[in-house]
């Protein structure tokens, strides 16, 4: 397929991979393993890399290459724990447990930082700030109202701006204003998934590639794993697949991926436009999300020339080329001076969700599990891989507020939404646009 938009050379691959593909490693499957993790992403990675802290050998399965799924492919906005604070914790759980969930999703910002300091990764982090543009005038109001509490929350500063001064933080007339959060920063995905698992392999975990896992038995007091290329059998098992956890050809945990509702989200980068005109259209280089319910988010690229602009562009089955020029749309009527900006990639991956809007961690019938990131993931599947790992080595202090939660699924929900998400995008994008007439 071609189109004038599209670049000579337009990729369906993510720009990331220019400068960080994930390799192809070592196949080989061993016999035996204390501890195997199903997922090889940064939960997975992560999980592994506390493991081995802890003096646990511990072995990563991934059914494609280490780090090939959303880890190289989201946008790479680090905004930590921040969307679950918004989740009517309280409400559901009491004002004491609801508090004790919030500030442990919190707490997965600075331990991404420390963790890209500890481990020496080098993947273009900045703690830049995020800038969160309102749709409506009603949605302003709404942040106004939450800014101190997540302030608090976060310890660090956020500031409403008002639309009339929005130009110095976003180079568009086309939101009502916004919120900025301190609590935010940016990196490369594709070199943070390589430097993850990197340090995972320095610290002596074992990581392999394309081996799909099609089913977990307990045997003993261990499990046997079944494999396309054979079986592996373990100790202990810990699963993180998140937005990839049903598929035809495998499904390693059938009871967590009824529980995980995978969307997919379409990336497209632009041509290089120089740093002036970046600087322009993001001063300060914040990264930018909406308050759509089918949300836009974007950003500046780490070296400051291109646009990576995302959101949910279709919800039937799409590829990133279908996808491409309808996020051109979005992103021009944001930035009308790209109009003639021509795209050189587009790409997609899947994020997760829950019905219950939380990240988990557990146990299910001895096996753990991770994931349910509500695509804010680079942060809380870093954080939450850390902790199911204490877990799992019976080396945490007091009780993850995460862990154990219940984790409610749907009657008849297999793990494949595809059926339902046309009625619930055309809702959502219905609603948007009497948000934005009713502006």
């Amino acid at each position: 397929m071609s189109h004038p938009l599209f670049a000579p050379g337009f990729k369906t691959s993510p720009y990331w991979w220019e400068a960080a593909e994930p390799p192809k490693r070592d196949a080989t499957l061993p016999d035996h393993a204390p501890a195997v993790v199903v997922g090889g992403g940064y939960a997975g990675l992560s999980a592994a890399l506390t493991l081995r802290r802890l003096g646990h050998a511990v072995t990563v399965l991934d059914a494609e290459r280490i780090g090939w799924g959303a880890s190289s492919r989201n946008g790479g906005m680090v905004s930590g724990g921040l969307k679950v604070a918004g989740a009517g914790l309280e409400a559901a759980f009491g004002k004491e447990e609801g508090r004790r969930i919030t500030m442990a999703a919190a707490a997965s910002f600075p331990f991404i930082e420390e963790t890209i300091q500890r481990e020496g990764i080098d993947c273009d982090y900045v703690r830049c700030g995020r800038f969160r543009a309102a749709w409506s005038p009603k949605h302003y109001a709404a942040m106004e109202k939450d800014a101190e509490r997540l302030a608090e929350i976060s310890g660090l500063p956020t500031e409403m701006v008002p639309k009339s001064r929005q130009r110095e933080v976003l180079g568009t007339d086309h939101y009502h204003g916004g919120m900025k959060v301190a609590a935010t920063g940016s990196l490369h995905p594709g070199k943070y998934a390589r430097g993850l698992a990197a340090a995972a392999e320095r610290a002596g975990a074992r990581l392999v590639d394309g081996v799909r896992v099609q089913g977990i038995k307990e045997e003993g007091s261990g499990f046997r794993i079944a494999t396309d290329r054979g079986e592996i059998r373990a100790d202990a098992v810990l699963v993180t697949t998140n937005g990839y956890s049903l598929d035809k050809r495998g499904t390693a945990l059938p009871w967590f991926a009824r529980r995980l509702v995978p969307l997919n989200s379409y990336i497209i980068a632009t041509e290089e436009l120089g740093e002036a005109v970046i600087d322009r259209l993001f001063p300060g280089r914040r990264v930018v999300g909406d308050t759509k319910r089918v949300l836009n988010y974007f950003r500046p690229s780490p070296d400051g020339k291109r646009v990576v602009w995302g959101g949910r562009a279709s919800f039937r089955a799409a590829t990133a080329e279908d996808t491409a020029v309808a996020l051109h749309g979005y992103m021009t009527a944001c930035f009308p001076e790209l109009a003639k900006t021509r795209i050189t990639h587009a790409w997609t991956g899947f994020v997760a969700f829950t019905f219950d809007y939380l990240p988990h961690i557990g146990v299910e019938r001895g096996i753990h599990y991770a994931g349910g990131c509500q695509g804010s993931g680079v942060a809380m599947a870093t954080w939450l891989g850390h902790n199911v790992a204490l877990k799992l080595a019976g080396a945490a202090n007091e009780r993850f507020a995460l862990d154990g939660l219940p984790f409610p699924t749907r009657p008849f929900y297999s793990g494949d939404p595809s059926w339902v998400l046309p009625f619930i995008g055309g809702w959502y994008r219905l609603r948007d646009r009497l948000d934005r007439l009713a502006a």
